[in-house]
């Protein structure tokens, strides 16, 4: 991924907050950053000595002293209130907290912001509630586009890709649109920063999968299958499956989109790289115990390979190549499977406890069950 895509700084401060964590691969990450370990030792040292300054060209920014006084404490408050307008209470106790200053509580950063006009009377922070998470990161990644909108020279669609466990974003990449190539390009380059995730969760839409058959392969999904991806589906009008990715979205949309307009794609990458390092290291986030995404995220060791592994199949499976259009004939019959595998081998195994039921297999996943109980259809 190029160092234009997002700013120097931004990408120094990911890169020794990732290096920097217990047990990590500081050579591999190097190579996934396209950085020479001179420089990353150089920046590892700067940032342990200096923080975040440390890692300017050469400059030297003064360190922010703590808030002494209550006037000092409610300017503080409301500088961050006004730089980040969506966020509350909860979230700004904990960021002046990072950020070295004087501990307050949130009932009184809410007084403060009220006694400012900050925050309406009647608002009230989203009410907290817990949903499951994967133990490790990059156990599941969840993807999607953001509804598109409309800038002064054409159409953005926001593609986005978050880490389960620790809610990092891996993606946040202002479209032109949301073509096959366009997203895989996208996922290449993340893939090779971050690894590999184990799972991948997407919907059912376009270039995901099929509205008309949940779960089919895609191109797309042909090509996560033989980088050794699983692939998993929301089900269809269920978009909480993919929770995580869609309460990612709400923030976006209020943080960044709401009242704003753009007049290009740069633009909008711009404002969407400055958020997603505040997002990233800065805003606290409720679901973690207020702390940020940067603090629970780990690269993958799972490295994006340059030649696709082979594909192996068992001694005991029926080896079949789909033909045009997807069509796969087994015993006298005619099944459906994906455009994708056309001229791709298929591993056909027999169900372990019932008698006429096999499972069709394009490397570790599962394209299809088949019935031969099932009377055939009349043609």
């Amino acid at each position: 991924m190029p160092w234009d895509i997002q700013d120097t700084m931004s990408l120094r401060e990911e890169f020794v907050c990732l290096a920097g964590q217990e047990g990590a691969n500081r050579r591999e990450l190097c190579r996934r950053f396209g950085i020479r370990p001179q420089t990353a030792y150089k920046w590892l040292a700067r940032y342990a000595n200096e923080g975040k300054a440390g890692l300017l060209d050469r400059s030297r920014r003064p360190q922010f002293s703590p808030v002494q006084t209550p006037a000092e404490v409610q300017a503080a408050v409301v500088d961050l209130r006004r730089e980040h307008p969506a966020w509350g209470g909860r979230k700004i106790s904990r960021r002046l907290q990072d950020l070295g200053q004087v501990t307050v509580a949130p009932s009184t950063v809410s007084s403060i912001l009220h006694r400012h006009g900050l925050i309406a009377p009647q608002a009230a922070e989203d009410k907290a509630w817990q949903r499951f998470e994967h133990e490790f990161p990059n156990a599941l990644w969840q993807a999607d586009f953001k509804g598109h909108f409309e800038t002064l020279q054409g159409r953005c669609s926001p593609l986005t890709v978050l880490d389960d466990h620790s809610r990092y974003n891996l993606v946040l990449q202002a479209c032109g649109n949301s073509r096959t190539q366009t997203v895989r390009d996208s996922l290449e380059a993340t893939f090779r920063r971050y690894g590999l995730p184990a799972r991948m969760n997407f919907d059912n839409g376009a270039p995901w999968g099929s509205p008309s058959q949940p779960g089919q392969v895609t191109e797309l999904g042909l090509w996560l299958i033989r980088l050794g991806i699983r692939l998993s589906h929301s089900r269809p009008y269920h978009p909480q499956t993919n929770g995580k990715e869609e309460r990612f979205h709400r923030s976006l949309k209020a943080e960044v989109l709401n009242g704003r307009s753009f007049e290009n794609l740069p633009h909008a990458q711009t404002a969407f790289d400055r958020w997603r390092q505040v997002y990233n290291h800065e805003r606290p986030h409720e679901a973690l115990q207020m702390q940020t995404p940067i603090s629970r995220y780990r690269p993958s060791p799972r490295a994006f390979p340059e030649v696709f592994p082979a594909i192996e199949y068992g001694p005991d499976d029926q080896i079949v190549r789909v033909k045009w259009n997807g069509e796969l004939r087994f015993r006298g019959r005619k099944f459906k499977l994906s455009n994708a595998l056309h001229r791709h081998d298929v591993a056909i195994r027999p169900h372990p406890t019932e008698d006429g039921i096999f499972d069709v297999y394009f490397a570790h996943h599962r394209c299809l069950n088949i019935d031969l109980n099932q009377p055939v259809a009349a043609d």
